[in-house]
């Protein structure tokens, strides 16, 4: 810690004191950085916001309003439930994501943007759909491989006559 400033120095001198003592004690060297320019951001005010979540591997969600957050889950629904492997799980997961709709709309806060409960049915018929196999077409004589069988029984006849 620093120590006070004196009454007889204004503070430009001061801090040139400190920071010629703490030049000549080489704290300055080494730092990580130096040499380095300053980043800056392009025409965002929160360049530097962003920069530091993004250093620190921390994604934005916990700075966005519930109301927005409710609308991406909502718009995310659909890839969210086609990795469950059960009809339980999606439903599940709609029940979650609707009991915090519900939750939001009799006390909204935050920017009002339209949000509802997503319907259980549409969600799982979609989940369904998904998960049904596609059939792929017969395959046609152009198709199909060539027939090598007859040629392998002759390779054993002959072989077997001699």
């Amino acid at each position: 810690m620093t120590e006070r400033k004196p009454a007889n120095l204004d503070f430009e001198t001061w801090i040139d004191k400190q920071i010629r003592e703490a030049t000549d004690r080489g704290e300055f060297e080494n730092l990580p950085g130096a040499g380095k320019p300053i980043p800056r951001g392009n025409d965002d005010e929160n360049w530097w916001l962003k920069g530091y979540l993004r250093k620190e591997g921390v994604s934005g969600d916990a700075l966005l309003p519930p109301s927005l957050l409710l609308r991406r889950d909502i718009e995310r629904l659909p890839e969210t439930v086609r990795e469950l492997s059960s009809e339980s799980a999606v439903r599940e997961t709609v029940r979650e994501l609707n009991k915090r709709v519900v939750e939001w709309l009799r006390l909204p806060h935050g920017p009002h943007v339209r949000v509802a409960p997503v319907d259980t049915e549409e969600i799982v018929a979609q989940w369904r759909a998904e998960r049904q196999p596609k059939r792929s077409p017969a395959p046609t004589a152009a198709s199909r491989p060539p027939r090598t069988t007859g040629r392998w029984r002759n390779l054993f006849r002959s072989r077997r006559a001699t």
